[in-house]
């Protein structure tokens, strides 16, 4: 089933703040906290001008929208919409490590989450493209919400999916990041061959040339 497009094609018009690898929105948007296992994490949503950016560079919120929820940065309700987002992608987290490393889900993880599932589908509808049915959100005029609802609807279509059971954690223990592995045979490691996969064989190499030498 794969990650579900929620909204119509969006022309990007600049280059993207965040970086998506992940292969779902809504692992992209748990990603948003960098570090996560470190003691001091590197938070990429500092502000509700990040929200809104990070709806637009992953293509679910166009151009248009973010800039209309962006002039309301620093009001209050931008900012409780901002503590809802964190309050969303930890309870995401939650659920999404728990299927990795096949554990329980926490309930009350879940619970959270489907608050935030059927508070965006109060704002969804099936739309006919090209010849096919798509999900569409509210358009303008939106209430500073807007780019939560197609992300737990990310997460939402990706857990009751097949594809939840390639759902991975990158293998460096510097990284971690949250990735869907459609590698042909499911066994990616590296959520970023070309950064954490590299960094790993060069480790590697060191190794081996350290104790070759000794």
């Amino acid at each position: 089933m794969g990650d579900t497009k929620t909204n119509q094609k969006i022309v990007r018009r600049r280059p993207p703040r965040f970086e998506l690898i992940a292969g779902a929105v809504c692992l992209d948007f748990i990603n948003t906290l960098d570090d996560r296992f470190s003691s001091q994490p590197t938070e990429l949503l500092k502000s509700y001008i990040d929200l809104a950016r990070f709806g637009e560079d992953a293509g679910v919120l166009a151009p248009a929208l973010a800039d209309l929820l962006e002039r309301g940065y620093g009001s209050p309700a931008a900012e409780k919409v901002l503590a809802s987002a964190l309050e969303m992608r930890e309870a995401m987290f939650q659920v999404f490590a728990a299927m990795v490393n096949k554990k329980p889900v926490p309930p009350a993880a879940l619970f959270k989450l489907n608050g935030y599932v059927q508070s965006a589908a109060e704002h969804a509808r099936l739309v006919e493209e090209n010849g096919g049915f798509e999900w569409r959100f509210d358009a303008l005029p939106a209430g500073f919400d807007a780019p939560l609802w197609p992300i737990a609807r990310s997460a939402a279509d990706l857990l009751a999916s097949r594809q939840v059971a390639y759902v991975r954690a990158c293998a460096s223990k510097t990284c971690q990041w949250f990735f869907l592995d459609t590698s042909k045979n499911h066994r990616r490691r590296w959520c970023d061959m070309t950064k954490c996969g590299n960094r790993a064989k060069f480790q590697r190499f060191y190794s081996r040339k350290k104790e070759a030498s000794t």
